[in-house]
C-alpha cells in the first residue's frame, strides 16, 4: 500500500498547506489528497481555501508527486461543466499528475446557494449524470446536454490535456459504492471498510485502484495529542448519515458533543509511539486500499515529516 499526505483544507490555511505540500514530496509521500470544502466541519478547525486555487498553487510547488481532490461534489455548489473546466485546467498544470475525486456531498458545503437538499438516491443520479457530462466535455469539440438534472448549451473546453484524469468516486453505502463500481476509475473511501472495498471489486471495480484517507495526530504526549484531535476534528465520531445531512458547522459541533476523547484515543493513532501509527495505517492496507492519504491533525507537522519519513514510510514499503 503506498502512503501519501493529506492536504486538510479545513484545519490550515493556503502557505501552510503549501508548505506541507513541498515537505511531503521531499519527504518520500506517494502522492497527495485535498480536501474540497465551502465550510470546516467545525469552527475549531477554522479553514477553507478554494480547492482549485490551491491545486493551481501546489502544482507550483510539487514536481512529482501526484495530487487528487478528496473528495469533490461535482453537483450542486458548481455546475458539472465549470467543475469539468477547473479538473482539466487541473490536469494540465499537473502535467498529468492529477486525480479527480468526486463524491455525492454534504449538505454542509452544498446548500449555500439555498438549493434544497435531495435525497441519497437522488444525489447519486445527479453524480452519475455529472460525470456524463464532464466526461463529454474532456472528449473536446461542443457539447450540449439536456438532462434530467443538467442542461449544458454549446459549450466547449479549449484548454485539454493530453490525457483526461481518472475519475475515482467515493462510496459510504452499498448503493454508493455499486455506483463507483460501474462508472469509477477508481474508488475512494475513509475507513478500513474491508466489505465495502470487496463489494466495489466485485461489482465491476476489480482491478481498479482503492484509495483512503485516514487521520493521525503525532507528538511526544499522548493525551495532549488525543485532546488536540478531540478539539479540532470531533466531527469523525459523527455516526451515519449525520455528516452528509447537518448543514452548518455549529450543528457539527452539537453533535459532536456526544463524541468522548476516549472514542477518540481507539479510532486515531496518537501520540510518539509509531508502532501504533503504523499498526492504524496496516488496518487500511489489510482491508484492500492501495493508496492512503495521512491527515496529521493539530499541526506539529515538522515532527510528523521526519518521523514517518524516517521510520513510518520505510516499514510500509514507501
Amino acid at each position: 500500500m503506498k502512503i501519501g499526505f493529506f492536504l486538510s483544507c479545513e484545519e490550515y490555511p493556503p502557505a501552510e498547506l503549501l508548505a506541507q505540500a513541498r515537505r511531503a514530496e521531499e519527504a518520500g509521500f506517494a502522492g497527495l489528497w485535498i480536501s474540497d470544502h465551502y465550510h470546516p466541519w467545525t469552527d475549531s478547525q477554522g479553514q477553507s481555501p478554494f480547492v482549485w486555487s490551491m491545486i493551481g498553487a501546489v502544482a507550483q510547488v510539487t514536481e512529482r508527486i501526484p495530487v487528487g481532490t478528496g473528495v469533490t461534489c461535482p453537483t450542486l455548489r458548481i455546475h458539472p461543466a465549470v467543475i469539468a473546466q477547473a479538473a482539466a485546467t487541473s490536469q494540465v498544470l499537473l502535467d498529468g499528475r492529477f486525480t479527480f475525486g468526486v463524491g455525492s456531498g454534504e449538505a454542509l458545503n452544498e446548500t449555500i446557494l439555498g438549493d434544497r437538499w435531495p435525497e441519497a438516491d437522488e444525489r447519486l443520479e445527479m453524480l452519475e449524470e455529472a460525470i456524463e457530462v464532464i466526461r463529454r466535455l474532456w472528449e473536446g469539440g461542443q457539447v450540449s446536454h439536456r438532462g434530467t438534472h443538467y442542461r449544458v448549451s454549446n459549450a466547449r473546453l479549449y484548454t485539454l490535456p493530453d490525457a483526461p484524469p481518472p475519475i475515482y468516486v467515493s462510496g459510504f453505502g452499498p448503493k454508493a459504492t455499486d455506483l463507483a463500481a460501474r462508472i469509477g476509475d477508481g474508488y475512494c473511501t475513509t475507513s478500513p471498510d474491508a466489505e465495502a472495498i470487496d463489494r466495489f471489486r466485485r461489482g465491476g471495480g476489480g482491478g481498479k485502484p482503492v484509495q483512503a484517507g485516514s487521520k493521525v495526530c503525532f507528538g511526544d504526549d499522548r493525551d495532549a495529542c488525543v485532546k488536540a484531535v478531540h478539539r479540532t476534528w470531533p466531527n469523525i465520531g459523527i455516526p451515519g448519515e449525520l455528516a452528509q445531512v447537518l448543514p452548518q458547522p455549529a450543528h457539527f459541533e452539537q453533535a459532536a458533543e456526544l463524541v468522548t476523547e476516549e472514542m477518540i484515543s481507539e479510532t486515531v493513532p496518537c501520540g510518539p509511539d509509531l508502532d501504533e501509527h503504523v499498526a492504524g495505517l496496516r488496518e487500511f492496507a489489510d482491508a484492500g486500499v492501495d493508496e492512503l492519504f495521512v491527515h496529521q491533525v493539530g499541526g506539529n507537522t515538522e515532527a510528523f515529516f521526519r518521523a514517518y519519513e524516517r521510520e513510518v514510510l520505510p516499514r510500509m514499503g514507501g
